[in-house]
């Protein structure tokens, strides 16, 4: 009896986790959605990046704090030809004249299959020489491709004065069905 119990309630942590896991993707699905309104409402020339990228994602909430050093982090999702397909992780570490904390939303565009397959490959990393096109209206205009890639930052909140050198890196991961 009290191995039946013992696997009922391993099968029931089971199911408990694979929900609660379904049920993050879900919302970080939703508030990848959310910021892509935001986005365009923001500048309406994004849907050009939108309709023509290979690949994009979306990390709806990243959050940074600095004092000297600066980490940053967020969690989003990959999309393929507009279709979701991955999550994604971001990390970025940083080091110079710093202080304070901030949240923004950013966007990765991939031109073509090379970068976006390097992203896939967790190949990919920005480092120091790399910015986003923090967004207004109109800077999608002006804005370029560099090495199949284009950024975009929306500001959320927070206040950060900075002048740093760091990188971020990414973990990709495909959504199982």
């Amino acid at each position: 009896m009290k191995t039946k119990n013992l696997i009922l309630g391993l099968f029931l942590m089971m199911g408990i986790g694979v929900f609660a896991q379904h049920a993050k993707d879900k919302k970080l699905i939703k508030d990848a959605a959310t910021a892509k309104a935001a986005f365009i409402e923001k500048d309406n020339g994004m849907n050009h990046f939108f309709n023509d990228a290979k690949a994009y994602v979306i990390f709806p909430n990243v959050g940074k704090g600095a004092f000297v050093v600066g980490a940053a982090s967020g969690n989003g999702i990959v999309y393929e030809n507009g279709v979701v397909v991955g999550s994604a992780k971001m990390k970025k570490l940083d080091v110079g004249l710093q202080a304070g904390g901030k949240a923004f939303s950013e966007i990765i565009f991939f031109e073509d299959a090379d970068a976006y397959n390097s992203f896939k490959d967790d190949d990919f990393e920005f480092t120091g020489n790399v910015s986003a096109v923090m967004l207004k209206s109109g800077a999608s205009a002006e804005a370029k491709y560099r090495d199949g890639v284009a950024v975009f930052a929306n500001p959320k909140a927070g206040l950060m004065a900075e002048l740093s050198v760091g990188g971020q890196k990414f973990d990709y991961s495909p959504i199982t069905k």
